[in-house]
């Protein structure tokens, strides 16, 4: 009892009146200093960077090998985008970044190859202006979901940007017997049309694209849109009953998951460039 009266003594009470104010008074925290914007030219510079690293990582984790093709929207300027020559993506080089604008078309030097396919990059640039990049990939491991009933689902949290549907493109429906490739604007835009509002659509017998808001959400959702493959393959040779996220979980997941984004990319950035 003793202490309980010393503790709040009208003496304790008034010095902690007169502390109060004291805290009060102090200033208020200064906002912190905003980040320097970049210019035109380093914001293009920066995206020439990433779009190399991206080639290299997803070669490095074999998404990509001596086939296949990553793009970046130019800064500043959604009607054009930024394409490799007809190049691996392991040996990509600043140097050979073309600037290609919505019809596929770019200005090169007479006698330069250009990647056959860059019109899946310009009709799905066309007609979602929320992405930003582009990967297409002929990723083993997709290849079997797209050419059967079975749907490519998200099976662990990794992977849960797959929750919102995989639809499959059959270029036989867009444009008859064909080589299988992408080569004209129209079948671009078919397969944009069937890619829709998802973040990855599968190419029967051909391969994937896979698209996102910036390059490095792009890397990260092309290798484990890969990785969730070879698992589903994987878990469904174990049972028939197996249980995939449902869409709450995938929603929830997803927000999670590409919060943490940078780290992945840090790792496998630093990884290529041999730091």
């Amino acid at each position: 009892m003793t202490s309980f009266l010393l503790r709040f003594s009208p003496a304790a009470l008034v010095a902690g009146a007169l502390v109060l104010p004291a805290r009060a008074q102090q200033p208020p925290a200064q906002p912190a200093a905003s980040q320097p914007t970049a210019s035109p030219e380093q914001a293009r510079a920066k995206a020439v960077e990433d779009l190399v690293v991206a080639n290299r990582i997803l070669a490095d984790q074999g998404v990509l090998d001596a086939y296949g093709h990553v793009s970046i929207r130019v800064p500043g300027d959604p009607k054009h985008f930024l394409l490799a020559l007809s190049v691996a993506a392991v040996s990509l080089k600043t140097t050979d970044i073309l600037e290609h604008d919505l019809d596929g078309n770019a200005a090169a030097p007479p006698g330069t190859t250009l990647f056959g396919e860059r019109f899946i990059h310009a009709a799905v640039y066309a007609s979602r202006p929320d992405v930003q990049a582009v990967v297409h990939s002929h990723a083993p491991s997709l290849i079997p979901f797209g050419v059967t009933a079975v749907p490519l689902r998200p099976l662990y949290h990794m992977s849960a940007f797959l929750g919102p549907g995989v639809p499959v493109f059959d270029i036989r429906t867009a444009g008859g017997d064909t080589d299988m490739l992408v080569k004209t604007l129209p079948l671009g835009q078919a397969l944009a049309k069937t890619l829709g509002s998802n973040n990855a659509a599968l190419m029967r017998g051909h391969g994937a694209v896979v698209v996102a808001p910036d390059m490095p959400r792009a890397v990260f959702r092309s290798v484990y849109a890969e990785q969730n493959a070879r698992l589903q393959a994987q878990a469904m040779q174990l049972s028939s009953k197996v249980t995939y996220l449902d869409a709450e979980e995938a929603k929830k997941a997803q927000a999670t998951m590409e919060g943490t984004v940078a780290r992945p990319w840090e790792l496998w950035r630093r990884k290529v460039q041999g730091k």
